[in-house]
């Protein structure tokens, strides 16, 4: 097995939404909503977790490297082509 490959993506998150969803790529930003508050990085874990189970890696695979306190996120994707992510996002 090769090195495994890793991507970042741009994410804005809606939290305290009525469910937990892809609203879907606005540009190059994914945009998703999610039923967590805000608060004590409780958004940001359901979004590992959200991805993670969209994406079919383990949570362990999603990394949050920029924005934790803010509504425009990066977020490092292990595993996967820039291309598996979109079209797991997207279909």
């Amino acid at each position: 097995m090769g090195l495994m490959s890793a991507i970042t993506i741009a994410v804005r998150v809606t939290p305290r939404a009525g469910r937990d969803e892809v609203v879907g790529w606005q540009e190059a930003e994914l945009r998703v909503r999610l039923k967590a508050p805000p608060v004590e990085g409780q958004a940001n874990e359901a979004l590992r977790r959200f991805l993670a189970k969209q994406l079919g890696v383990p949570a362990t695979a999603i990394e949050i490297v920029g924005g934790a306190m803010a509504r425009h996120k990066r977020v490092r994707i292990e595993g996967l082509t820039a291309d598996e992510v979109r079209v797991r996002l997207t279909g």
